[in-house]
């Protein structure tokens, strides 16, 4: 798959986010283009202008290990960039088929939580918890991501995906008081998943989903910006028991390449400890009152 446009935009997008003063080079008065231009970055990297131009152009294949370290290095990358650089690398070179996720969840062969993962989650009773894949579809969940996701699973529009519940559902304004942040993260984990999986078509049919419904998508997606999503803390507002600040760990799944568990926690004794007490309990009462009732047999 050519990737010569995502490489070139990347490039050139962490080229433009580092001032002089970062790279410790002299400002000037005379600069056009925000960032630092390509010979400042060759230098930087040790390889000729050339050299740095035909990467920049998109034509990673055949960089080799160093070559990519060089670079990360010039342009300053965390780590999530670095693996982006990587993976971009691989697919330019034709060498991802083994690191890119096994393709799954098709539409006529939905992928199923082993039993076994299952029970894992629905043993987690504390906290929401569930798996999803690198497109932020929700492929598993125990019973209190159910309701903690509740706004999400209401409306057959988001078809229990994260990325699409952010942008095109009004609810989620509510449910992340912190949207700005929320949306930011969405997009820089579904540019990892792109650069990860390029081969992705369902990935590709969501981002172009997104991109022509929400201005606000394609706006942050031209930043070509990446992140892994590991550990940290967010704030929710829940329909049915208001604020909570819940820490996350997300946790990859060695038997299912491509496929992570992220599980929420609230800080013990805080009032979003008692708040997920209470939508737990909450939750089980409305499966009771839902649930069918029992008969009692004849003797």
């Amino acid at each position: 798959m050519d990737n010569r446009e995502e490489v070139r935009e990347f490039l050139t997008s962490r080229r433009a986010k580092i001032t002089p003063e970062q790279a410790d080079l002299p400002a000037g008065s005379r600069r056009r283009v925000p960032g630092l231009r390509r010979s400042e970055v060759a230098a930087l990297a040790d390889m000729s202008v050339e050299y740095y131009a035909k990467l920049e152009r998109g034509n990673l294949a055949g960089a080799s290990p160093a070559v990519l370290e060089a670079l990360a290095r010039a342009l300053r990358l965390d780590d999530a960039e670095r693996a982006h650089l990587l993976h971009l690398a691989q697919a330019a070179a034709g060498s991802d088929a083994l690191t890119r996720p096994r393709r799954r969840t098709s539409a006529t062969r939905p992928w199923k939580a082993h039993r076994s993962l299952q029970w894992t989650l629905d043993a987690i009773t504390a906290g929401p918890a569930v798996v999803t894949n690198g497109r932020m579809d929700i492929l598993a969940t125990n019973p209190l991501a159910r309701a903690f996701y509740a706004d999400l699973f209401a409306h057959p529009g988001n078809q229990g995906n994260l990325g699409r519940f952010n942008f095109l559902d009004p609810a989620s304004r509510s449910f992340y008081p912190d949207w700005d942040l929320f949306a930011d993260m969405a997009v820089a984990i579904l540019r990892r998943e792109a650069g990860r999986d390029p081969h992705d078509k369902d990935l590709h049919d969501l981002i172009g989903e997104l991109s022509t419904r929400s201005k606000d998508f394609r706006t942050r997606w031209g930043a070509h910006d990446v992140r892994r999503h590991g550990t940290g803390t967010k704030r929710f507002r829940h329909p049915a028991i208001g604020d909570l600040t819940l820490a996350y760990e997300s946790l990859d799944l060695a038997a299912e390449p491509g496929l992570a568990m992220t599980i929420y926690t609230a800080e013990p004794g805080s009032p979003s400890e008692e708040g997920l007490r209470l939508l737990a309990s909450l939750a089980a009462t409305e499966e009771a009152a839902t649930s069918p009732s029992r008969t009692p047999s004849a003797d």
